[in-house]
Protein backbone atom coordinates (compact mmCIF):
# COMPACT_ATOMS: atom_id res chain seq x y z
CA UNK A 1 0.00 0.00 0.00
CA UNK A 2 2.70 2.58 0.85
CA UNK A 3 4.49 1.68 -2.39
CA UNK A 4 1.37 2.46 -4.41
CA UNK A 5 0.79 5.72 -2.53
CA UNK A 6 4.35 6.95 -3.03
CA UNK A 7 4.39 5.85 -6.66
CA UNK A 8 1.14 7.75 -7.26
CA UNK A 9 2.62 10.81 -5.55
CA UNK A 10 5.66 10.60 -7.81
CA UNK A 11 3.56 10.26 -10.98
CA UNK A 12 1.48 13.26 -9.91
CA UNK A 13 4.28 15.57 -8.76
CA UNK A 14 7.47 14.26 -10.45
CA UNK A 15 9.27 15.37 -7.27
CA UNK A 16 12.59 13.82 -6.31
CA UNK A 17 11.38 13.38 -2.73
CA UNK A 18 8.48 11.22 -3.90
CA UNK A 19 10.85 9.08 -5.98
CA UNK A 20 13.13 8.56 -2.98
CA UNK A 21 10.13 7.58 -0.85
CA UNK A 22 8.92 5.14 -3.54
CA UNK A 23 12.35 3.50 -3.71
CA UNK A 24 12.36 3.20 0.08
CA UNK A 25 8.90 1.64 0.06
CA UNK A 26 10.08 -0.85 -2.59
CA UNK A 27 13.00 -1.82 -0.35
CA UNK A 28 10.61 -2.39 2.54
CA UNK A 29 8.50 -4.58 0.26
CA UNK A 30 11.64 -6.68 -0.37
CA UNK A 31 11.92 -7.13 3.41
CA UNK A 32 8.33 -8.39 3.57
CA UNK A 33 8.96 -10.77 0.67
CA UNK A 34 12.16 -12.04 2.31
CA UNK A 35 10.25 -12.84 5.49
CA UNK A 36 7.54 -14.61 3.50
CA UNK A 37 10.17 -16.68 1.72
CA UNK A 38 11.70 -17.59 5.07
CA UNK A 39 8.35 -18.54 6.61
CA UNK A 40 7.21 -20.59 3.59
CA UNK A 41 10.66 -22.11 3.02
CA UNK A 42 10.84 -20.73 -0.51
CA UNK A 43 14.25 -20.50 -2.18
CA UNK A 44 16.02 -22.43 0.61
CA UNK A 45 19.43 -21.97 -1.06
CA UNK A 46 19.26 -18.30 -0.01
CA UNK A 47 19.58 -19.36 3.63
CA UNK A 48 16.77 -17.13 4.90
CA UNK A 49 17.25 -16.45 8.61
CA UNK A 50 20.73 -17.97 8.77
CA UNK A 51 23.35 -15.49 9.90
CA UNK A 52 25.94 -14.81 7.22
CA UNK A 53 23.78 -16.07 4.33
CA UNK A 54 22.88 -14.10 1.23
CA UNK A 55 19.22 -14.07 2.33
CA UNK A 56 20.18 -12.50 5.63
CA UNK A 57 22.12 -9.73 3.91
CA UNK A 58 19.37 -9.06 1.36
CA UNK A 59 16.91 -8.69 4.23
CA UNK A 60 19.25 -6.53 6.31
CA UNK A 61 20.35 -4.24 3.48
CA UNK A 62 16.79 -3.79 2.24
CA UNK A 63 15.56 -2.89 5.73
CA UNK A 64 18.32 -0.34 6.34
CA UNK A 65 18.05 1.19 2.88
CA UNK A 66 14.24 1.25 3.00
CA UNK A 67 14.04 3.04 6.34
CA UNK A 68 16.77 5.51 5.30
CA UNK A 69 15.18 6.33 1.94
CA UNK A 70 11.67 6.75 3.32
CA UNK A 71 13.00 9.00 6.08
CA UNK A 72 15.12 11.14 3.73
CA UNK A 73 12.29 11.39 1.19
CA UNK A 74 9.84 12.47 3.89
CA UNK A 75 12.25 15.09 5.22
CA UNK A 76 12.91 16.49 1.75
CA UNK A 77 9.19 16.60 1.04
CA UNK A 78 8.42 18.32 4.35
CA UNK A 79 11.22 20.86 4.00
CA UNK A 80 10.32 21.70 0.42
CA UNK A 81 6.73 22.49 1.46
CA UNK A 82 7.80 24.93 4.18
CA UNK A 83 7.26 28.60 3.49
CA UNK A 84 10.22 30.85 4.18
CA UNK A 85 9.84 33.19 7.13
CA UNK A 86 9.67 36.88 6.37
CA UNK A 87 12.56 38.76 7.92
Amino acid sequence: MPLLATAALYVRTKAAAALVQALGAACLLVVVLAHLCEALNLLPFMGWGAKGSIGHYIDLASAILGVALVTVGSLIHALSKRKPHAA
